[in-house]
């Protein structure tokens, strides 16, 4: 009999990580079903994704578009509805916002408050510039999916998938365990500069606000975090890429001050997330590797 912990070795690490977080955002929901306005929906939601992740995990050989779906088209929706969900989630679970110690923080280690200091630069061409860099978060990962998938290098894209997707999900659980709404909404009027653009930025912003809400996403960055986690991969696999990315990531990390999504320990945080996530993923990737390729001789071994 096959032991529950060996059926997950079966599994590739990006289901097996999206699958263990389903679960426990099925369990968390359970727990505080009464506390949720849309506890129903939410079991709902994570139970769906669940059953369509293990369903792809099964039929994913069986043609190119399950397969497609698969590698790409199910992580990108499945993040994004579960980022989507902890709107009805992180302030029911977890009420106690540590905006004000991070704020402490900040000042401390630069005696104002990096936003307001960072007013002395502010210009509209800089704010769009910067409003267009923070947004980049939302391809570049999507892109690297892409050539790596176009050219052939399957294990290093599942490698590459399951750490963003690690970085991710560890990210949504420091929101739950820490959840910081950010210095555009706290500190808000002590700012005496207004981010506006020329054309671009308040149209980009407004898309945002749409689309993400109030979430209580500051801590840990997860703009930051996944970010330097796909220029990672992108070193290790795609080193062309890396060099178009890394401009651009190094701006997207600027801008997550600039346009006052977050303060400047949430970015140290995302840099320590990233390290974590590169330590404990790599590990688990190539322990996963190991079982799978001795397994796989196994069988070719065994006698018929």
């Amino acid at each position: 009999m096959v032991m529950p912990w060996r059926r997950i070795l079966h599994l590739r690490p990006a289901d097996t990580v999206t699958i263990l977080f389903l679960v426990f955002l099925l369990m968390l929901t359970g727990i505080y079903f009464h506390t949720l306005p849309r506890g129903s929906f939410l079991l709902a939601l994570y139970s769906l994704l669940t059953v369509i992740q293990v369903l792809l995990a099964r039929y994913r050989g069986y043609g190119n578009m399950l397969s497609i779906a698969h590698d790409l088209i199910f992580p990108v929706i499945c993040v994004w509805l579960i980022f989507d969900s902890l709107e009805w989630v992180v302030h029911y679970v977890n009420p106690h916002d540590i905006d004000p110690l991070l704020i402490e923080i900040d000042f401390l280690i630069f005696g104002n408050h990096p936003t307001i200091v960072l007013e002395r630069i502010v210009h509209p061409i800089l704010t769009d510039f910067f409003q267009i860099a923070y947004t980049t978060y939302y391809f570049i990962p999507i892109g690297l999916g892409i050539l790596l998938l176009t050219h052939r290098k399957k294990e290093a894209f599942d490698r590459s998938l399951f750490l963003i997707l690690f970085c991710f999900y560890l990210s949504y659980l420091g929101y739950i365990l820490f959840p910081a709404i950010g210095p555009r909404f706290t500190i808000d009027h002590l700012q005496t500069i207004g981010l506006q653009g020329f054309m671009i930025a308040e149209p980009i912003r407004e898309i945002l606000n749409r689309l993400e809400g109030i979430k209580r996403d500051a801590f840990p960055s997860g703009h930051t975090a996944v970010a330097m986690m796909v220029l990672y991969c992108a070193y290790r696999f795609e080193r062309r890429y890396f060099w178009i990315c890394l401009p651009m990531v190094t701006a997207l990390i600027f801008s997550t001050v600039y346009c006052r999504y977050h303060y400047v320990v949430d970015v140290i945080a995302g840099v320590a997330l990233f390290l974590v996530c590169v330590v404990i993923g790599e590990w688990y990737f190539n322990f996963w590797l190991r079982v799978t390729k001795r397994n796989r001789n196994a069988r070719a071994s065994a006698p018929d």
